[in-house]
């Protein structure tokens, strides 16, 4: 259909172009026919391309802008979940730092208990080290004493001059 219709034009065209001024009249009417078989032929030919490149170039134009909204909207959840993440982390060290303190004071007790202990153990000790050392000391002065005792003369071994060498060592 399009090229009968575009044939007819051609004749059309060819049949009512002018062949000049000779009558003297004026060719306007065929020249007005001229320009509307020229432009329908023109419109015929680029009418379709012209508006599928516009359609394409709406598409594409559309296209890209859904592609920008899904990037906009991506970026968004995303920042969403990274203020999510950032929230929980400092939920989190609240939560570290109320724990690491109740460790703290548990720690801090226990090694003062253990101390308390220690210090115990060593009073303890100390003390059973001086009841000793005592006891090595009156052993000591009690082999001294004996041994100048036994060293007299046994003639003046009398229980007063006894008495006053222990009362000289202890002295």
């Amino acid at each position: 259909m399009s090229r009968i219709l575009l044939l007819i034009m051609m004749i059309s065209t060819y049949a009512l172009a002018s062949s000049g001024a000779e009558s003297g009249g004026t060719d306007i009417v065929q020249r007005t026919v001229n320009f509307l078989l020229f432009f329908g032929l023109i419109w015929y030919l680029i009418a379709e391309p012209a508006k599928n490149f516009f359609a394409a170039r709406s598409q594409g134009i559309a296209d890209e802008l859904q592609k920008v909204q899904d990037k906009l909207s991506e970026s968004v959840t995303l920042k969403k979940d990274a203020l999510a993440k950032i929230s929980d982390a400092e939920k989190f060290a609240e939560e570290l730092v109320v724990i690491s303190k109740k460790e703290n004071k548990i720690l801090n007790d226990n090694i003062m208990l253990q101390c308390e202990a220690d210090l115990e153990t060593v009073t303890k000790q100390n003390a059973t080290l001086m009841e000793f050392e005592q006891r090595k000391m009156v052993r000591t002065v009690v082999e001294d004493v004996l041994s100048e005792v036994l060293s007299q003369s046994s003639d003046s071994f009398d229980k007063e001059a006894m008495a006053g060498v222990i009362l000289k060592k202890v002295a």
